[in-house]
């Protein structure tokens, strides 16, 4: 059972840890824990699969990686496993994941292209389609960005 602690802890680590060299330090000293305890209790999220992971997001668009496309993909159902670990073997791909099909929707594999131009994308499916002998695909970019975020328990 997660106690008030585990649980102040665990919202908090939903958010930016900071860049600085110790972040859990900083982290530590804002919920006036020892480093030590934070670190324990972390680990300890872990051990119970709790906390499957860490991740760090690039701020794309910061760093000029400003096209974004959305490759959606008609894979054969029988081919869904290795397509995706194709797929997810190009750097370019920061995500890629299976959906159902619908009715007037025939794609069930996606995948988000980054890269410096729409042009560059559309190489990188290319590249992919060769790689994986899939043809029936798209690109979808974005024209604009409302909301980004990681998902925030409280």
């Amino acid at each position: 059972m997660l106690d008030p602690l585990d649980r102040k802890i665990i919202a908090r680590l939903c958010g930016d840890l900071g860049a600085g060299l110790y972040p859990f330090r900083a982290l530590a000293a804002e919920l006036d824990l020892p480093e030590d305890d934070l670190l324990a209790r972390i680990r300890g999220y872990q051990a119970s699969g709790v906390l499957r992971r860490f991740g760090a997001i690039l701020r794309h668009q910061t760093a000029g990686f400003t096209a974004n496309g959305m490759s959606v993909w008609n894979v054969p159902d029988a081919e869904v496993e290795r397509v995706g670990a194709v797929m997810t073997g190009f750097s370019e791909v920061s995500h890629c994941y299976e959906r159902p099909r619908l009715p007037d929707w025939p794609y069930n594999v996606f995948g988000m292209i980054h890269g410096q131009t729409e042009e560059q994308c559309r190489a990188v499916a290319a590249r992919m389609a060769e790689a994986t002998g899939i043809r029936d695909y798209d690109l979808l970019f974005s024209l604009r960005e409302f909301k980004k975020s990681s998902m925030v328990y409280t």
